[in-house]
């Protein structure tokens, strides 16, 4: 079956062979020629960290409407869905990047802690820059903007890459600091290990005592760090990882309904239709009418 919604690869119009690129909101907005309608449902296959400068808006990111004004920060990660909400009035700036990019400068460890700034299970993807802290990004993001379209030379992507992992670092605090949870040693990685697993196993199963098995520690010591990560039980993580790949399928595909319950995991296809209501309160067909 052909995906519903477009998968965008990433393209730097100005420099195809560099990885990362800077736009307005403005004139993205103007675009017209991507193969896509950027106010339509699209999966991107890279990064995009949005900084709000005027205007008020919405953004719908994985099917969540989420509001911005001056001083937002709204971040797309890598295979999210994802469409822009016409807003003539707002402006704003796009970072857009790939994971190569990052991923040729940090260590694995580094590149994997930076991109959690991305990970909707560790908090919405949206946050505010508070007063105190809003200068210092502003003067970093116009310190990119300086470097990449005025200077433009052979130490350039090496600076920009410095740069923007400055940048997603010192987000990554902030974020962390409006959550109130400074997530630090083994908690994280043991929860993005989990998360990980969930994300490739969860078709299979949707019990927590599988997974700890797999990580070879206990299903209560699995629960701990599930609460200490993002405050909800190891089951609850799981049923929203799982809840959210059929949203994915309903949007993106033209699978018929039954197909997407054997795919994700249902034997039942009735089980399914009772277990997605109860975790979404709508029927997948409803679901599937809304958003396409």
């Amino acid at each position: 079956m052909q995906p519903d919604v477009h998968q965008v690869p990433f393209h730097n119009q100005q420099n195809p062979r560099v990885d990362f690129d800077i736009i307005s909101l403005e004139d993205l907005q103007r675009r017209d020629g991507l193969g896509h309608s950027q106010f339509d449902f699209h999966l991107v296959q890279f990064y995009i960290i949005l900084f709000i400068h005027a205007g008020e808006g919405e953004h719908v990111i994985d099917f969540r409407t989420y509001p911005y004004h001056p001083g937002t920060v709204l971040t797309v990660r890598k295979d999210q869905i994802h469409k822009f909400v016409r807003n003539p009035t707002a402006r704003g700036t796009m970072l857009l990047f790939t994971d190569n990019f990052l991923g040729s400068y940090l260590t694995e460890l580094e590149g994997h802690r930076a991109l959690q700034l991305f990970n909707e299970m560790l908090g919405a993807p949206h946050l505010h820059l508070p007063s105190e802290s809003a200068p210092e990004i502003w003067a970093l993001l116009s310190t990119m903007g300086s470097e990449y379209f005025s200077v433009n030379d052979e130490y350039s992507v090496s600076i920009l890459r410095s740069q923007l992992h400055i940048l997603i670092t010192k987000l990554y605090r902030l974020k962390s600091d409006q959550l109130l949870t400074q997530i630090r040693g083994p908690y994280l990685s043991s929860f993005i290990r989990f998360q990980e697993l969930v994300e490739q196993q969860v078709s299979r199963t949707t019990k927590a005592q599988d997974y700890a098995r797999m990580m070879g520690i206990s299903a209560r010591t699995l629960n701990n760090i599930t609460r200490t990560v993002v405050n909800k039980t190891a089951k609850a993580f799981i049923d929203e990882v799982n809840i959210n790949q059929i949203k994915r399928l309903l949007a993106n595909t033209e699978l018929p309904i039954k197909e997407i319950a054997y795919t994700t995991g249902f034997n039942e296809v009735p089980n399914f239709y009772k277990y997605f209501r109860r975790l979404t309160g709508s029927t997948p067909e409803t679901f599937r009418a809304t958003n396409r």
